[in-house]
């Protein structure tokens, strides 16, 4: 009966260690870029860490925008212009403010809906992780269950996870992107397709008056 409760215990320390260590580090923003204007955000990091960016532009006239990252210590790592999406990674990273930056100065009337995502890994984490794991100690004859055992399975279940999850999100906004770019079309399909109706009646309209124009003798016969 005591091993059974030393092994519940355990496993909770296990899990409570696992949400400790696998907290979330990435972020998802979606943004309206107004025309014939700029918007910069800031992402933290850590010394000798890595920073993963993903963007998508998903509405807008062009479907494009000028994309940069520039460092805490001012300098451009990343210079991309008319682009739709794009995906970067900066590694290792210095301590500091990253700038995140998108420009849609050079349209003057399509404001335009941006979506990105910054995927953020420190290395103070792992090792605080690793000392987590590490204080738990490993239980006596528990069914020879081990500790590191079960941190190695729940580590590659929440990569697994987490890869899954960013992968729906990347997925979502192409679909919203579709959406947009397929509305629009339809618009502009329906618009001319009208356009062409107009100009196809008053082309039929025109022969017919034409025609009996042609056919219209005003001349008197004399009797």
């Amino acid at each position: 009966m005591d091993d059974v409760r030393r092994l519940c215990v355990s496993l909770l320390a296990v899990c409570i260690g696992a949400v400790n260590a696998f907290s979330p580090t990435d972020s998802e923003f979606t943004f309206l870029l107004p025309a014939a204007s700029k918007e910069c955000f800031y992402q933290s990091a850590v010394h000798n860490g890595s920073i993963e960016i993903e963007y998508q532009v998903i509405a807008g006239a062009g479907m494009d925008v000028d994309f940069s990252v520039v460092s805490p210590e001012g300098m451009y790592l990343v210079s991309e212009f008319r682009r739709s999406d794009g995906v970067h990674m900066v590694e290792p990273t210095e301590a500091g403010d990253y700038q995140i930056c998108f420009d849609n100065t050079f349209s003057r009337f399509s404001e335009k809906m941006v979506f990105f995502e910054v995927i953020l890994d420190s290395p103070s984490n792992d090792a605080g992780a690793d000392d987590e794991w590490a204080g738990l100690g490993e239980p006596e004859s528990l069914l020879e269950y081990k500790l590191d055992d079960i941190k190695e399975s729940m580590e590659a279940v929440h990569r697994r996870l987490e890869r899954s999850r960013q992968m729906q999100t990347v997925l979502r906004a192409f679909e919203a992107r579709d959406r947009n770019l397929l509305e629009d079309n339809l618009w502009r399909v329906s618009f001319w397709s009208c356009v062409n109706m107009l100009v196809m009646l008053s082309v039929a309209l025109t022969q017919v008056y034409t025609v009996r124009r042609l056919f219209d003798d005003k001349r008197r016969v004399c009797s």
